[in-house]
Formats: structure tokens, C-alpha cells, sequence
């Protein structure tokens, strides 16, 4: 039987000269120069270019001038150094090249609907189309950016799998067929053919079997879970995703966020070049958080901060910021370095994007070297409109751009706007990483749905515990032991101290409206609070979504082998399709057209 490799296209270098070589793999690229045929040969490990001389073997070169890119083709022949001026710096294997003896076409390839081949660093299928690249995802896997993407998302997962074993943690994988709960986002459900008209649910969280593990007494849990939430799509989310979930009992909040600082410091140190800039990662209240940042997920990458001007200027005489203050709502600002460069075109799209959530303008004061331009000035006045740019350390060059409505409305749009001005004013550096844990969540959520709380986080997290009387008389006050992991601008990790009481977890479901028959969907859980459950808490993180954060990308696709597209197709399988009227029969289900 013949030997496909004796070395991969990626490790042979000038102390390998004249040795004797088996390679294989795929035609990255073709140079005809007349009496030598030259071929950049590609597998997973990297390229190696090899030579085709009629001088050394008249068959194999003629083979090679039929040769075209992403043929995989087996070769044997001898390492070479290259001449000196063409030695290639930029490969490990650029100093030598292989004499090719022997060939043999293993496969034959149509011609690609898009180049795949990296040359000089150029992707050149970067700006073909999403969809044609899904269609063809296994064409598009071969792309170097892809493979690094697969590779470290794998080295990651590795990482924390040896992390963990090391801690004494048990993977223990939960069941994919689980039991359709009320618990947020739709379910997919799965029929039945032994029970029919019964369904399984694919699983958004093990979080219930994962509160069942602690029950049964494992203690430290973890798993690679996959989960599906039948949600719309974003650039940062999927229908089904990958997640690291951990469990453990006997547990402080503070030692399983002590846990997850120490694994990703170690983690990124050893799979990433990125720089950690705060260590260790700042624990941050979240009332805190959401008046300086205006969202729970803040990018620390920046400042922006925004400040409360609400005692300043009430009273002031000018109407939007005083009727705001008299109605109980706030004036904030915030100041941006360096903006006064903005035209007025892109300030009316900020103003635009803040009305999106729920402003009706946005008022700014632009600081020049000798004067402050603003409608709102003459309304102000100069004394006033000077106190505010000294409360916001506003120099010449920069705006202060003001929100002044609700809290809720003030919150969301400044919030926004400060994204938006780190974007324009290219404030987030790609190669830093802002960790950050926000803690001292709401328990609940500010807005009532049907009359009831809706939970912050979910149904199973542990109010605070000088919190607990506050369940009877002001729900909405009460804390809990939520955490989240936030990473430049996004939640990679969530989780909290859960309920391991049964009258608690009873308590929670009639605050947010269950009903008795929702209740006996919880059955179990409750049932198994009755048999000495520990206290207990944990942590979910999301891989794809951090794998995407280090890798610099925008979009979670980029880090998956084969995502949905954004309406949640499989374009490369043709999924979601439909399926023989016998197998519906066995199922007992007909379809209705709506």
C-alpha cells in the first residue's frame, strides 16, 4: 500500500535538503515558465511549492501542464534549496522547493465558483458573496482564514477541557431530546413517532439537567453543549449555537467568577496575542454600569463615559431639559474628544440613530477654541453652557452630545450614540481585550408583561439574599446573584447562583405569571428541590461568539463550519426541507398551509 505523506505541505525546511519526500494534497496554484512548471502545493498544514523539470522526469511534467487549481494530487521527489533570489520570507517553507520525480492525480476538480487559494496575503474570496460561499462551505473551509478560525476555536475548546479536567470537573453530556418548557425563546420541537402527538424539544441551555447533576450530587460539571433557540438571526447570533456550560456546588458567587478570570487570563496568554487590559477583570454594579454606559454590555475598550447633569440644569429655563427633570426623568451628556471635526451630515445620522431608540432629538454643544456653537446656547446661556462643558471636561475640538427624557429612554439612546461615536472616532483597538463582570443584577426585568415580572436573567436565579423579604412587598426592588461576562461590547458569558428551594422557585413562578398547569411543566426540578439539593451556581459561555470577539471578526458565521444563513438555512445541505408524506403518516402530523 503507498504512503500518501511522509511530511505535510507546511513543515519542510533548507535542513530537509535532499532528502527523499512523499507529499499530498490540493493544487493551490499553477506558473507554466516555459521549460519549468511551477505548483504551490496546499493541505491543511500550509504550502509547498514543487517543481516540474522534463531534465528530471518527461512524465510527470507533461502530467503537471494538465494540472489545474484544487486538483489533489499525490507527489514523490527531492528537497531542493531555492536560489537565493527566490527565497519566499513570508512561508516556513520558503527556502526550499520539491524536484518532483513522480506523480499521481488522486482527483480532478471543476473549475471552483470562486477562488479559494491565498496569494501574498490576499484573500481573494473575501468579497464574494455570503450565500455562494455557504452553498459551497466546503470549498470555502479550505480558505486559510477559515482553517485558522477552525483551528483556534479547536485549541480553544481544548484549552478548556484540559483547564477544567484539571479542577476536578466531570463533562457529563446531557440528553438533545429534553422536554418542551416555557422558559424564553421558541423551542424546536421534535415529533414523536412512538407517542404520537407528544413532542421533544432540542434544548436552549442544559440548565435544568445541569441543576438536576448538582442535585445528584457531581459537584463540578461541565459540557460542550450545543444548544438551539428558534430566534431570529444576527451577526452575532445563530438558531444553533456552542456553548461552554459549568456547574458547581458549594459555591460563592465570587469563586465562579474567580473561576472564569483565571481560565480565560490563561487562555488568552496562551492562544491569543491580544493584550487583557484590566487585570483583574473589573467587578461592576450594575445600576453602575448602565447610567455611565447606558447598556449591561459596556466596551471598556474606550471612555465615553456618560454623566448625570440632571441638578445642573433643572431649572434652567431651557423647556426640554427642565420639563424632563420635573417629570422625573434625567438629563445626561456625553462628551466626545475630537468630534468637532464631524460634518453636519453626520451629526444628523447620529440624530437619526437616537431617535431610533425612542429620542426626539439630540441636542450637542460643539466646543470651538473662542466660542460654544449650539442652538441650544442662547436658551442656556453662556454661564450655564460653560459650567456643563466644565462638568463634562470638554476642551476645543470636542461636542457634548445630551439626552434628556425618562431614564429608561436616556439610558438606551446615549447608550447607543456612544457606540456609535466609538465607531466614528475609531476609539476601539482590535488588538486589546476589556473584560469586565457586571454583578448586583435586577432580579427582574422594569417592564411588566401581562401584569407580571419578567425575569432579568431566568426563572432559576437566586435573589440576593437581603433581598429575599422584598419578594412580598416590592419584587421589583429585589436583587440577585446574576453574572455577566462582558467582552468589547458583548456578553460572552452569563450565569448566577441559582434557587435550589423549592418555596423560592414556587415564589418566582407565581411573580411571573405561571399559571398551575404551567407550573407541572417544573415538575421535576420541584420534585427534585425535595431531596437535598446543594446550593449551587455556574456559568455559561458562549464559544462562538467569544471565538469571534478574538479573531477580530464581525459576523458569527465566520467561526462556524457550517452556519445558517440569516434567514436559518443550511445552504450548503438544502435545510430546512421538506419531507415524504410517509414519514409524516408515521409521525401522525398533517401539514397546514398558512
Amino acid at each position: 500500500m503507498q504512503t500518501y505523506r511522509t511530511h505535510t505541505c507546511g513543515e519542510l525546511t533548507k535542513k530537509d535538503k535532499g532528502e527523499k519526500v512523499i507529499l499530498s494534497g490540493w493544487v493551490n496554484s499553477r506558473r507554466d515558465h516555459g521549460g519549468l512548471i511551477f505548483v504551490d502545493l496546499r493541505d491543511r498544514e500550509g504550502l509547498t511549492q514543487i517543481t516540474f523539470d522534463p531534465k528530471v522526469s518527461e512524465k510527470s511534467w507533461k502530467t503537471a501542464e494538465n494540472l489545474r487549481n484544487e486538483f489533489v494530487i499525490r507527489i514523490e521527489g527531492k528537497v531542493i534549496l531555492r536560489p537565493d533570489d527566490m527565497i519566499n520570507s513570508k512561508l516556513k517553507t520558503g527556502e526550499i522547493e520539491v524536484e518532483v520525480e513522480n506523480i499521481e492525480i488522486l482527483s480532478e476538480s471543476k473549475t471552483p465558483p470562486f477562488e479559494v487559494e491565498e496569494i501574498e496575503g490576499v484573500d481573494k474570496a473575501k468579497d464574494v458573496k455570503e450565500d455562494l460561499r455557504m452553498e459551497y462551505r466546503y470549498l470555502d473551509i479550505r480558505r486559510k482564514k477559515m482553517r485558522d478560525n477552525l483551528e483556534i476555536r479547536h485549541k480553544i475548546i481544548k484549552f478548556i477541557r484540559d483547564y477544567l479536567d484539571q479542577k476536578d470537573f466531570w463533562e457529563v453530556e446531557t440528553p438533545s431530546l429534553t422536554k418542551s418548557t416555557p422558559e424564553g425563546a421558541r423551542d424546536f420541537i421534535v415529533p414523536s413517532r412512538l407517542h404520537q402527538g407528544s413532542f421533544y424539544s432540542l434544548p436552549q441551555s442544559p440548565q435544568q439537567y445541569k441543576q438536576l447533576l448538582m442535585v445528584g450530587g457531581v459537584e463540578k460539571y461541565f459540557q460542550i453543549a450545543r444548544c438551539f433557540r428558534d430566534e431570529d438571526q444576527r451577526g452575532n447570533r445563530q438558531l444553533e449555537f456552542t456553548q461552554l456550560d459549568l456547574e458547581m456546588s458549594f459555591v460563592h458567587q465570587d469563586e465562579i467568577l474567580n473561576l472564569m478570570e483565571k481560565m480565560m487570563i490563561e487562555l488568552v496568554g496562551e492562544l491569543s496575542d491580544k493584550e487583557i487590559m484590566f487585570k483583574p477583570f473589573p467587578r461592576l454594579n450594575y445600576d453602575d454600569v448602565m447610567k455611565k454606559y447606558g447598556v449591561d454590555k459596556p466596551d471598556l475598550r474606550y471612555g465615553l463615559e456618560i454623566e448625570d447633569i440632571s441638578e445642573i440644569v433643572k431649572g434652567c429655563g431651557f423647556g426640554v431639559f427642565t420639563n424632563a427633570v420635573e417629570e422625573g426623568g434625567v438629563v445626561r451628556a456625553i462628551c466626545a474628544k475630537g468630534a468637532a471635526k464631524f460634518s453636519r451630515a453626520e451629526i444628523d445620522k447620529l440624530t437619526e440613530s437616537a431617535k431610533e431608540f425612542g429620542a426626539k432629538g439630540l441636542a450637542y454643544i460643539i466646543i470651538k477654541e473662542n466660542e460654544l456653537q449650539s442652538p441650544i446656547v442662547k436658551f442656556l446661556g453662556d454661564d450655564l453652557s460653560q459650567k456643563i462643558v466644565e462638568k463634562m471636561k470638554g476642551e476645543p475640538g470636542d461636542i457634548i452630545f445630551f439626552g434628556a427624557d425618562s431614564e429608561k429612554i436616556v439610558r438606551n439612546v446615549l447608550g447607543q450614540v456612544r457606540i456609535e461615536l466609538a465607531k466614528k472616532l475609531n476609539l476601539a483597538d482590535e488588538n486589546k481585550l476589556a473584560f469586565a463582570f457586571v454583578v448586583n443584577w435586577p432580579l427582574f426585568e422594569e417592564e411588566f408583561e401581562n401584569g407580571h415580572f419578567a425575569p432579568a436573567h431566568h426563572m432559576f436565579t437566586m435573589p440576593h439574599k437581603e433581598d429575599l423579604k422584598l419578594l412580598e412587598s416590592s419584587p421589583e426592588k429585589t436583587r440577585s446573584y446574576q453574572h455577566d461576562l462582558v467582552l468589547n461590547g458583548s456578553e460572552v458569558a452569563g450565569g448566577s447562583i441559582r434557587i435550589h428551594d423549592r418555596k423560592i422557585q414556587e415564589k418566582i413562578f407565581d411573580l411571573i405569571g405561571f399559571s398551575e398547569e404551567k407550573k407541572k411543566s417544573f415538575e421535576h426540578i420541584l420534585k427534585a428541590f425535595e431531596y437535598g439539593p446543594p446550593p449551587h451556581g455556574g456559568i455559561a459561555m458562549g464559544l462562538d461568539r467569544f471565538v469571534m470577539i478574538l479573531r477580530g471578526e464581525k459576523d458569527i458565521r465566520e467561526v462556524i463550519a457550517f452556519p445558517k444563513s440569516g434567514d436559518g438555512k443550511d445552504l450548503t445541505m438544502g435545510a430546512p426541507s421538506e419531507v415524504e408524506k410517509e414519514q409524516l403518516d408515521e409521525l401522525g402530523i398533517k401539514i397546514k398551509k398558512v
